[in-house]
């Protein structure tokens, strides 16, 4: 096992992890409600947010496999290594959602004349490939949500070496967010026909 990194201290741990998961929950949801689309001219395809979101999820997805495959194998410096860069990503793409979602604003599925809500010949163009959408957005966007402070806590218990507390926590964790990176890059591949 590894050498600890981080001095213990449970109470400022879930002081901090606490904190920053409400601000960035904040942050997502007022955001989503307010949109600088149309009020800034910006000279490139506020999309390209939506495509660097993609890569980050996909890379995520990847990472979280090495980590695990590290973790299996015991080299438990490399899987450290892994396991915080998808971290540092995951930080990233947040800047990035932010930014698309802010500069962007919603797209909805099946929607192609440009005008706000769906018409029956644009649901029906959709078809069941609408549903399937919804159903994947219903599951990754609360996954999402919930799975940042129990990722945060993994990570912190790794790096104050409480290994057991850490395996049992990453038992349910790992698997919640590799969905949820995965099906970020499904809803990005799905979606993108419609920005407009």
């Amino acid at each position: 096992m590894l050498t600890p990194s981080l001095q213990k201290n449970d109470t400022k741990a879930k002081w901090l992890i606490g904190v920053f998961s409400v601000i960035v929950f904040s942050v997502v949801t007022v955001l989503g409600k307010y949109n600088l689309a149309g009020k800034v001219s910006l000279s490139f395809d506020v999309h390209i947010f939506a495509a660097i979101n993609s890569i980050i999820n996909a890379a995520v997805a990847v990472l979280l496999l090495v980590g695990l495959y590290f973790a299996k194998q015991r080299n438990y410096e490399l899987h450290k290594k892994v396991m915080l860069t998808a971290m540092v990503l995951s930080v990233l793409f947040l800047v990035s959602y932010i930014c698309h979602h802010l500069l962007a604003g919603e797209t909805m599925y099946g929607e192609t004349d440009g005008i706000a809500g769906l018409s029956d010949e644009e649901k029906l163009a959709a078809g069941s490939s609408r549903t399937l959408y919804l159903l994947i957005l219903l599951t990754h966007i609360p996954l999402a949500g919930l799975a940042l402070p129990f990722i945060l806590f993994a990570a912190y218990r790794a790096l104050t070496g409480e290994y057991e507390k850490h395996k049992k926590l990453v038992r349910i964790i790992w698997p919640v967010w590799f969905y949820v990176a995965l099906t970020g890059v499904i809803v990005y591949l799905m979606i993108s026909p419609y920005y407009h």
